[in-house]
């Protein structure tokens, strides 16, 4: 029980802006046009991408990434070695990095037509999946970063909102490929 107790995280909404819920009903909509392509296709990847798009979209009201930093903090604090925890972070994110464009290469590589077909949907796949590991492991100077602002939009805004763009494109360049109109 005392864990629990430390645990700066609630499950409330983390987000309750107006881009907060902007961002939400993008991810939303994302999910849903990715389930009409794997329902037009009937191929088990965009049923993955469709379930990723989904989770994204209840993490954003949730903010699971900041259960996950207090966690990491919890750990460093009980194991002792929270005064060096900024090394820790610098080399966490290098594997993050290197984590993300080695599976990204892995699944470019692995599903290599498909990604020729898809050259958007899997730019903005990629970008938005490393953007939010970036995010969650949330360093100060990063999050100054995405405190800035371009044309009076927050760049955390702009970032998430342009991964999340560019995947809905997507989804519907490969609907409107495979849309068929009634007869």
């Amino acid at each position: 029980m005392a864990l629990l107790d430390e645990i700066r995280w609630r499950p409330t909404i983390g987000d309750p802006t107006i881009m907060g819920w902007i961002t939400v009903a993008a991810y939303a909509l994302c999910a849903l046009l990715m389930l009409a392509v794997w329902y037009r296709k009937r191929e088990q990847k965009w049923l993955w991408f469709t379930l990723s798009m989904a989770l994204l979209c209840m993490n954003k009201q949730l903010d699971l990434q900041s259960l996950f930093t207090d966690l990491g903090r919890i750990a460093a604090y009980h194991q002792h070695w929270y005064e060096q925890r900024r090394d820790f972070q610098k080399w966490f994110v290098l594997a993050v990095l290197l984590g993300s464009i080695s599976v990204g290469g892995w699944f470019v590589i692995r599903h290599l037509n498909s990604c020729r077909n898809n050259k958007i949907l899997t730019l903005g796949f990629l970008f938005l999946l490393t953007f939010i590991l970036i995010r969650a492991i949330s360093f100060h100077h990063f999050d100054s970063f995405l405190k800035n602002e371009f044309l009076r939009v927050k760049m955390n805004w702009l970032l998430e909102l342009s991964g999340i763009f560019l995947i809905t494109l997507g989804a519907v360049m490969n609907l409107t490929k495979y849309w068929k109109p009634a007869k």
